[in-house]
Formats: C-alpha cells, structure tokens, sequence
C-alpha cells in the first residue's frame, strides 16, 4: 500500500479529526513545494489560501459534531497555497476512513494547472485569431473605401483626354470637378482612418449645414454611374422637401458606402434603385438592388464594425 501511495502521480494526504497532516506522499509534496517532513505534524490548512484558511478548522468540527456531509465523498475544484507563496488550481477528493483507534480523511489532490494553462493558450490563440480577422476586415474596408473615388478619379482623367477640342470645355470642366471633389473624399477618408481612434471613443462630432438633398443625391448617382458595371442603372426617386440640416460629408460616406455595395454585389445589367424621403421628424434613404443580398442569418451583424458577410468571397 506505501509503495502504491508513494509513487502515485496525484498528491495524497491524510489528517486526523483536528485537521493535523499525519501522511503526505512525494507527489503531494512536490505540489505544495515542502519536504513532506515540513507538512506531517501541520494544520492543513497552511495548504489553503483565505477564506478557506481561516475557516478550514470551522468546516470540520461542523462535520464531526454533526455528521452533515459538504465536500466528503464529492470531487470539487480549490485552490491550493504553495510554499511560496502562489496559489495553484486542483481538483480535490475527499473520503473518511474509520479506524478503530480514530478517523482520518483522506485527501487526493489532482492537479489542474496544465489544463488551466491550455485554457490560457486557447484564450490567447483566439484573441489572435480574432485580432487577425480584425487586420483583414480593416484591411478590406479601407480598400473598398479607396476604390470608389479612386475608380472616379481614373475615369475622369481617362475621359479629359478625349475632350481635346475647345468645344468640349464644359466637359473638361466637370470631370475635373469631379476628379477634384474625389480627392477631397478621399482625402476626407484618409483623415477618418487615421481618427478611427475618436471613432472608438465617440469624439467625432456632427458638423451639419443645410444643403439641397435632391441634388445632392443626384450628384452622388451621377458620380457611381460613372463607376458602375456594364449596363447596371442607378435609378433616383426623390419626395418631400429638398432642403435639409445634415453632416454632408457623413451622409457622402453612407451613400457610398450602400451605393458602391450595390453596385459591386449585383451583376451586369441589374438595377439599383435610391429613393430619399423627408418626412416631418425624419429623413428616409432606401437603397435596393437586385444582387446577391445579405444571407438572413448574418443580417444581425450589418452593423458590426468590419463585419463581411460569407457570400462574398468571390467579389
């Protein structure tokens, strides 16, 4: 039986009615960081941390003067007190031998630390893993966002080339109008991306002005004609009053964003449909197109910070 007891790969230890270690074999000494000559003769306590510590001497005199079992006879999770000071996880099974001249408990101590380190590793690995999704989502946005104005800006200055006779001036003009409200954008993006920061911390502000929503939202369907596919229509409605009190250049980012999806997730010679409404109390934008869609069971993250639905791999 010592030889079963001394080579166990769990701690094992006994202690008499009063709490005193009369047996602990090498495993259990290894555990704790004690000769077991440091432990025979102790309190068990001095195994425990607080509360258990403290109390370890109350929750046996309660058991013998009553007979009421709490942990004896069932396995529990504890933490365990090293000599040095740290604490470490283990899973503790407690059973009572009744001998003729008295009883002991009999404590086998199975140790969780490795389990717990795993569980720490997984934690990590997953962290990581979500961190890298993360990157590639950022990733993916940034470029989605570039890629509009920067598709306008090329099929600008693709078509000022064939302007060439003076006739066509007033075309000229307006593609470089436009090639120059896109450097704007762009570069209104680029200073988003780099205050996503104040994003995070809720510190971008509102900045409204009243400007003509139908025109507006004329320009903006103008503008992603000239980048949409081949024959895909980008159709207007608009109802209600045309002036308005909004943050332009949020309402620019929204309008691109939609319309740019739009356009990229239906195929050729599909409709894209932008109705504005100003109501009383609110302003109504519906955006509608006859692409790919977003699956109903991903629709609950539409809002989620880079979030990219599964059936969009191949765009």
């Amino acid at each position: 039986l010592n030889a079963i007891i001394n080579t166990a790969v769990d701690g094992i230890i006994t202690i008499d009615e009063k709490g005193i270690i009369e047996s602990a074999n090498p495993a259990a000494a290894r555990l704790f960081g004690f000769d077991a000559s440091e432990m025979i003769g102790k309190n068990v306590r001095m195994l425990m941390p607080d509360p258990h510590h403290t109390q370890h001497n109350q929750y046996l005199h309660n058991y013998v003067s009553t007979g009421i079992k709490k942990i004896i006879g069932i396995g529990r999770e504890v933490e365990g007190l090293r000599k040095d000071g740290t604490t470490f996880p283990f899973k503790l099974s407690i059973s009572e031998v009744l001998l003729k001249s008295h009883r002991i408990f009999t404590g086998i101590v199975h140790d969780l630390s490795d389990r717990d380190r795993a569980k720490e590793v997984e934690l990590a690995l997953s962290k990581e893993k979500e961190l890298n999704e993360l990157k590639s989502r950022f990733i993916s946005m940034a470029s989605h966002e570039f890629r509009t104005p920067l598709s306008t800006i090329a099929s600008s200055a693709a078509l000022i080339n064939r302007y060439t006779s003076e006739e066509h001036l007033e075309k000229r003009q307006k593609h470089t109008a436009r090639i120059q409200s896109n450097v704007k954008h762009l570069t209104a993006i680029l200073n988003d991306f780099l205050s996503l920061s104040k994003l995070e911390e809720g510190l971008t502000k509102n900045q409204p002005l009243f400007f003509d929503l139908q025109e507006f939202g004329a320009e903006m369907i103008e503008e992603m004609q000239s980048v949409a596919r081949n024959g895909q229509q980008i159709h207007y409605e608009h109802r209600g009053d045309e002036k308005v009190f909004l943050d332009k250049k949020l309402m620019t980012h929204i309008l691109h964003n939609l319309l740019s999806n739009a356009i990229k997730y239906s195929n050729e010679n599909q409709n894209i449909y932008l109705k504005s409404e100003v109501k009383e109390t609110e302003i109504l934008l519906k955006i509608r197109d006859e692409g790919i869609g977003i699956p109903i069971s991903e629709q609950k993250q539409i809002f989620s910070q880079f979030f990219r639905a599964n059936n969009v791999s191949n765009r």
